[in-house]
């Protein structure tokens, strides 16, 4: 159900991950989600496997523990774990004060009860999204997201592994987009080196570096700049600002 937006961070729409275990109502409140300015993805049961939950790049993440074999209080316990320092908002489908109890108990954001109430969840969902924006620690321009806490990257929704120099890397370009940054001054930030130890660590790192990020998608961000460094560039070349 998810749809493909390219668009840069102030035009992408968020991406909200739902589980239910029941199919319709997954969809169901995937088109209502969808229909309020988010995008959806509607996740495999975690007995299929874990890994489609890992490296889904969403912005919050909807589940239902309560009709499924396994117990609520460890499901949300292990989709908090999941989610990270994403939003988690547990629904139920009934208005159950102890459902509410147990999800907020394991560690979700928030909790409700949702069958008669869609109304009542989008403005929570809303509310959370909003929050999270605010709170999180983030760096990105266009279509390109980190987060410093999670130590995650994504690009046009894709999640991008990168070790620590390299993601070290792109942080302080990202810091300043468009604008150079000297070999010198990425030593220090870095490697915390403030003198030339006469190797080639930093051409290395970048060029594995660029590989990850620019390689498969439709513009290069990552620019070396003859003479002066390197710089991150929030859009393609001869894009009007």
């Amino acid at each position: 159900m998810a749809s493909a937006d390219s668009a840069g961070e102030g035009d992408r729409k968020l991406l909200v991950a739902i589980y239910h275990p029941l199919t319709a109502r997954a969809e169901q409140l995937g088109h209502s989600i969808e229909a309020a300015g988010c995008r959806t993805q509607i996740l495999t049961p975690q007995v299929n496997g874990l890994r489609p939950w890992v490296d889904a790049c969403f912005d919050l993440l909807l589940i239902n523990p309560f009709l499924d074999w396994q117990e609520p209080f460890q499901f949300v316990r292990l989709a908090r774990s999941i989610a990270g320092r994403r939003p988690l908002i547990v629904v139920s489908d009934r208005d159950s004060l102890d459902d509410r109890m147990v999800a907020l108990g394991a560690g979700a954001d928030d909790a409700v009860g949702w069958t008669g109430n869609m109304p009542e969840v989008l403005a929570r969902v809303a509310s959370l999204l909003r929050r999270s924006r605010i709170a999180a620690g983030q760096l990105g321009e266009g279509e390109l997201r980190i987060d410093l806490i999670d130590r995650r990257v994504e690009r046009a929704g894709q999640l991008i592994r990168l070790p620590l120099r390299e993601f070290d890397l792109l942080a302080n370009l990202a810091r300043v987009p468009d604008r150079p940054l000297s070999r010198d001054a990425l030593l220090r930030a870095v490697w915390r080196l403030d003198f030339d130890p006469g190797t080639n660590r930093v051409e290395v790192h970048m060029s594995r570096l660029r590989a990850k990020v620019d390689r498969g998608f439709g513009w290069p961000m990552l620019h070396t700049v003859k003479g002066v460094g390197y710089t991150l560039r929030s859009r393609p070349e001869n894009s009007p600002p």
